[in-house]
């Protein structure tokens, strides 16, 4: 069995003895599986069966199913406590960076090897001999050197980022702290062991300058010299000058480098010009001079006394879970190596599950530290003051138990946490972005996890009580078989429209059918198509589709619906409403007054809708707003504000707005409308062919009209549906003339 596999002696916390699904040759000591697919159940006749979860059932795993198998829906608590344990998991870091690894000849050094790498990239004296040895196979031996240096410098920030997964996750988990902690305060020896060995490449003198060089003003450049009048006119040399000291100011600033490392500096100032032009040897040392004098005066500003050292902690940053770059080393790869070359030779304390480190370092490193502002939160404490971090004094995270999530019955539910959402993330970058939730302030409600978490920080209690991926199998398999799978069409899979009102198809492409079809159909793969509809059966009952943005992640990507899932919820059709217009002396244009009913609150989405700003207003399924869907800025009308206003500014290519898809009610109504107003042009008299009308085809559709009403519902009586029977008795009354006329 691997090493990080799942085995018997870790405790299972109030997980033990829940019942799970297993698979198994017959046999009472057959190995279970977590999947009748996996390889090495090698039997046609496999054994299902109902197992509690215990250290017996664990020593009866499959070594791959104890290491990778989903023992449980990933997004209940019982397979986010198991995620979080196996895989690249608990058990992996707490077996991980515990030593050096004897196995990896590349990635391993002894203390001799290491000792010379140090003496090599020592800073030298000025006038010091810096002759370049040759190491075997004619590699420049400082590259062997700054190869070792840089895989200590590695290894140090992969250990301190594993000993933080490993913190964390067993801080998740109360039951496992004490089983973990022998093996944690191995990892915390192996990482002392480390930063020893990577401060001995740190020069302190060089940290120092670095520190000093941020607090330099900005230096009288020497632009009347005649040793850069080879660079050009007077603003060209200012220019090059300033660029010169701009680059030295950066690169002396980053690190703790000997000065000689970086004299190739100079040579920017006179790179656009040939080598064997006239003043390029003067421009080129004149350069110099300015650089070494640079570096003269960070040396005496460091080399001043500035006061004690101070005592500082340092609160890193977290690491990136939501990045799609899951091998992102965490919170120590987003440190300047000036501020890691400081971490190391400074430390006094740490607690790397809290991202929390306590330095004392000299006065001038310090107040870089204080007034830097970049990725780390600095707290400086007076001399004497016990600034440890004891387990007693910071709050414990709340421990994630069965309940939390999908495990239980809802009324079993205890309330979600921001460390509840912290474990989901850890253990499942990709889990589902949005919930149903419930709070006694907001009812039941769908949301994007990222909502969940602001609101969690305000104060919000409520409890989870499904995800995309808990919706009853039992449910959406028959509507995925229902919609049916991708049509193999070489042409457009998407029926045309009908524009013939009194057919069955009329408007067909506004409805919810139309709606499921395109996020079943838009994706290709198959695990994508149940996903979307998934996800589209969940936002379906959001009241505002601008509560389903949750922003940006930190790689700038939005955090929203799929496009195919966008694509079922808003219709890109625009609405024939000329039925719906009041009637006008152009009785080409003009509509019959019908009432909107049950379409006048239907949802319109706009990126702009105010004519009063500049640009036009956009759908938000439109390519001209990148096809993003519906996001918290967006304008939300509804289909009366269109009837009413005319003073919109739509784009041409989408028509300005997305309308949310009609329900069976809505369409009907609107098919039914669309009929009525056909009717109507039909017995206008103005107009040529009222003559030839069959009435009698007329008055039975009128009969089918005059009865319509909400499905589902035997009558309908509102101030809408009044309205609508005059309409229809005055057109009965008009196709009743047109008859007696055409029988004369």
């Amino acid at each position: 069995m691997r090493d990080y596999a799942l085995t018997a002696d870790v405790p299972l916390g109030p997980f033990e003895g829940t019942a799970i699904t297993a698979y198994s040759a017959r046999g009472k000591n057959a190995k279970l599986h977590a999947s009748a697919s996996c390889t090495l159940l090698r039997t046609s006749d496999v054994v299902t069966a109902q197992v509690p979860l215990n250290a017996a059932m664990v020593h009866r795993m499959c070594t791959r199913c104890a290491e990778w198998g989903s023992w449980a829906r990933p997004t209940t608590g019982l397979g986010v406590f198991l995620k979080s344990l196996g895989g690249s998991g608990l058990l992996y870091q707490l077996r991980s960076y515990t030593a050096p690894d004897d196995d990896d000849e590349d990635e391993r050094w002894d203390g001799a090897e290491l000792a010379a790498a140090v003496e090599l990239l020592r800073p030298r004296p000025e006038g010091a001999d810096d002759e370049v040895e040759v190491a075997p196979g004619g590699r420049d031996a400082r590259e062997d050197a700054e190869r070792l240096r840089d895989l200590v410098f590695s290894t140090w920030r992969g250990a301190a980022t594993s000993l933080h997964r490993a913190q964390v996750t067993a801080a998740g988990f109360p039951w496992l702290e004490q089983w973990a902690e022998p093996k944690l305060a191995l990892k915390r020896q192996y990482l002392e062991a480390l930063r020893t060995q990577a401060a001995r490449f740190v020069d302190p003198d060089g940290l120092l300058a670095a520190a000093a060089v941020v607090d330099m003003n900005d230096p009288e450049l020497p632009v009347d010299d005649d040793a850069f009048a080879v660079l050009g006119k007077s603003h060209e040399i200012t220019s090059g000058l300033k660029e010169l000291w701009s680059k030295w100011r950066v690169k002396a600033a980053s690190g703790w480098d000997d000065p000689r490392r970086r004299s190739y500096i100079a040579y920017s100032l006179t790179h656009r010009i040939r080598s064997n032009r006239k003043g390029y040897e003067q421009a080129l040392v004149g350069a110099r001079a300015l650089v070494d004098s640079w570096e003269e005066q960070a040396r005496a500003v460091a080399g001043a006394d500035s006061g004690p050292a101070r005592l500082l902690t340092l609160h890193l940053p977290e690491i990136r879970n939501d990045s799609a770059r899951r091998g992102d080393g965490g919170f120590l790869d987003a440190l300047s190596p000036w501020t890691i070359g400081v971490l190391v030779t400074c430390l006094t304390d740490a607690d790397w599950g809290r991202r929390t480190v306590t330095l004392r370092a000299p006065a001038l490193i310090a107040d870089r530290l204080t007034a830097d502002g970049g990725v780390v939160a600095v707290e400086t404490h007076a001399e004497g003051k016990d600034r440890s971090a004891a387990p007693g004094t910071m709050r414990r995270p709340s421990c994630l138990q069965p309940g939390v999530f999908d495990d239980t019955p809802v009324f079993g539910r205890h309330p979600v946490t921001k460390d509840h959402l912290r474990a989901l993330h850890e253990a499942l970058p990709h889990a589902d972005r949005f919930y149903i939730v419930f709070s006694p302030s907001g009812g039941v409600e769908t949301l994007p996890l990222a909502v969940v978490e602001a609101r969690l920080a305000q104060g919000w209690q409520g409890a989870v009580v499904a995800g995309v991926s808990d919706l009853p199998v039992g449910v959406i398999e028959p509507w995925v078989a229902e919609i049916g799978p991708r049509p193999s069409s070489e042409g457009s899979i998407w029926p045309e429209p009908v524009h013939d009102v009194h057919d069955a198809r009329f408007g067909a492409e506004l409805g919810l059918a139309a709606g499921a079809q395109r996020a079943a159909w838009l994706p290709y793969d198959d695990r994508d198509r149940e996903r979307s509809l998934r996800l589209l059966a969940m936002a379906r009952g959001v009241p505002d589709l601008r509560t389903l943005d949750s922003g940006h992640d930190h790689d700038g990507r939005a955090r929203t619906l799929p496009h195919a899932v966008w694509q079922g919820l808003l219709s890109d059709g625009q609405l024939d409403l000329e039925p719906f217009e009041q009637p006008t002396e152009d009785r080409w244009t003009g509509g019959s007054g019908i009432p909107l009913g049950v379409l006048a609150d239907v949802q319109v989405y706009a990126v702009n809708a105010d004519p009063r700003y500049e640009g036009k207003g956009h759908s938000p399924l439109c390519r001209h707003s990148r096809e993003r869907g519906v996001a918290e800025g967006d304008d939300l009308l509804t289909v009366s504000d269109l009837v009413v206003r005319d003073d919109f500014d739509w784009c041409g290519k989408c028509g300005g707005y997305a309308v949310r898809r009609l329900t069976d009610t809505q369409l009907s109504y609107y098919r039914a409308a669309h009929r009525l107003h056909d009717i109507a042009q039909q017995l206008d008299r103005g107009r040529d062919g009222c003559d030839r009308v069959d009435a009698g085809v007329l008055g039975d559709r009128l009969s089918e009209l005059a009865d319509w009403h909400p499905i589902g519902e035997e009558s309908w009586y509102t101030a809408a549906s009044r309205r609508w029977r005059r309409i229809v008795h005055d057109l009965r009354t008009k196709a009743e003339e047109a008859h007696c006329h055409g029988t004369r």
